[in-house]
């Protein structure tokens, strides 16, 4: 049996693309961190650049799920572009990085449900207490119809967005300087050194825009709605991000918003409204903050459930994993693989970080899997531009030159460009002063799955060339 069959719309899977960005995380952590560790005051600018650097990549990545309308999407876009190994070995990079972003936030949810549920209640509840009482609500949601998810997701975003706006329009109330756009978004920072290691914080913020094609299966227009959900998508999160960017540099003040940002760093929103709001705003606030990250939580594991439904369908992984419920229809043998290595990875932590600060668990779990992650997806995002082109080349289409070569050959230099930015600043994205063995490490978990199902599917494509009865590997 397979996925359930459309019933996702275009402003659903918006919300669960916009979900997987956090938005009150991104701008509360990612912004903030973004600020202080890079020094740069042109934070804003870089989503604006990374939005357009990611649109022009829509352009060729969506048309492609009008199609090959895949839940595996990376994998079988590769494949279909660059040849079945090469999308075996890139199935494999997108399963361990999206699993590694997913089960890393559990570490940060863990973290912020505990420290704020003790510090209200005066308990003393563990942080992975926190992350197994998410982990069992996701896997249950996991389960069940998709459009479920999204009504609890559509909630969650929409207090995310206005909890932001809220915060926004108080910056600008209470604004110790007068704004400085130009200082914000000064083009000439573009180029500037550092701007790579500000993009490359930037790009994390996205990382989930691409999951719309992975639905493309279940949505009501296959040829339109992932097409048009991504773009909308993407232009939200750039415009809203950038803005939200320049107010935090608004509500801190242009002279003051690095210093306070390496000050306070994710604490800093919620300083302001301590300053400026009741007490019962900053409580809601922090709620939201929370539900933030359990609404990322369940965007990324649907994605994850339906990678092993399609690898499993298509032969790379067994095909076990390609069981759907008959009931709702959800990929429950994906839904169950990814949430028993979500458990693994809990209670691994859990036992490694007792005894220790709490705040280990963030800067460890959290902070290493999902820099891990978009280490992961930048560069599958750039090989996948590569195979537009390569599909439209061996497939003639009615589709202009522009979304056959241009659009696709911009987006992957330009991705490659982020991609090394990110391996140059790997260091700095994960906390370390110094380049150490540990980003060698972290890198490879994510490479060397892809390096070895690439071989793997080389050598037995070529068994099976010289014995055709023997079985290949399908995209499915």
């Amino acid at each position: 049996m397979g996925l359930e069959q459309r019933t996702l719309t275009v402003p659903a899977l918006v919300v669960m693309i916009i979900a997987a960005s956090a938005p009150l995380t991104a701008v509360a952590g990612g912004v903030t961190t973004n600020y202080a560790v890079t020094g740069m005051a042109s934070v804003p600018l870089s989503f604006l650049i990374i939005g357009a650097i990611l649109l022009i990549f829509s352009i060729g990545y969506t048309a492609m799920s009008r199609y090959i309308p895949n839940a595996g999407a990376f994998y079988a876009y590769v494949a279909q572009g660059l040849g079945r190994a090469l999308g075996v070995g890139a199935a494999m990079i997108a399963l361990v990085s999206y699993n590694l972003m997913q089960i890393g936030i559990y570490g940060l949810f863990g973290f912020a449900a505990s420290s704020f549920a003790n510090a209200s209640f005066g308990t003393a509840i563990s942080w992975w207490v926190m992350a197994l009482a998410a982990w069992a609500v996701v896997g249950f949601l996991g389960m069940n119809r998709v459009d479920f998810s999204v009504k609890v997701l559509g909630i969650v975003v929409a207090a995310e967005f206005l909890i932001v706006i809220i915060y926004n329009i108080m910056a600008f109330a209470v604004a110790p300087e007068a704004p400085e756009p130009a200082t914000s978004f000064n083009l000439a920072d573009a180029v500037a050194p550092g701007m790579g290691a500000v993009m490359a914080f930037t790009i994390a913020a996205f990382m989930g825009f691409e999951s719309g094609t992975i639905y493309n299966e279940e949505v009501k227009d296959p040829k339109r709605t992932a097409r048009r959900a991504t773009m909308i998508a993407v232009v939200i999160i750039a415009c809203f991000y950038a803005f939200s960017a320049f107010a935090v540099a608004v509500g801190e003040g242009a002279s003051n918003v690095i210093g306070a940002s390496v000050e306070l760093g994710p604490d800093l929103i919620f300083a302001f409204f301590g300053a400026h709001a009741p007490l019962w705003f900053v409580d809601l606030a922090n709620i939201l903050f929370i539900t933030s990250l359990f609404a990322a939580l369940l965007a990324f594991h649907n994605v994850i459930a339906r990678y092993f439904y399609a690898m499993g369908r298509g032969g790379a992984l067994p095909k076990l994993l390609s069981t759907t419920s008959r009931t709702t229809h959800a990929p429950v043998a994906g839904s169950l693989a990814q949430s028993t290595l979500g458990l693994l990875v809990i209670l691994i932590f859990a036992v490694i970080s007792h005894g220790k600060d709490p705040m280990y668990v963030v800067f460890t779990m959290f902070t290493w899997m999902t820099n891990s992650a978009a280490y992961g997806l930048v560069l599958l995002m750039s090989l996948t531009s590569f195979a537009v082109i390569g599909y439209f080349k061996r497939n003639r289409t009615s589709d202009s030159v522009i979304t056959r070569v241009i659009a696709p050959l911009i987006a992957g230099i330009a991705l490659a460009y982020v991609f090394m930015q990110i391996i140059i600043n790997f260091e700095i994205l994960l906390g370390m002063e110094e380049p150490g063995m540990l980003g060698y490490v972290l890198q490879g978990i994510v490479i060397l799955p892809g390096l070895i199902a690439w071989v793997l599917a080389l050598v037995i494509g070529s068994s099976a060339r010289k014995a055709p009865k023997a079985n290949k590997l399908p995209v499915g």
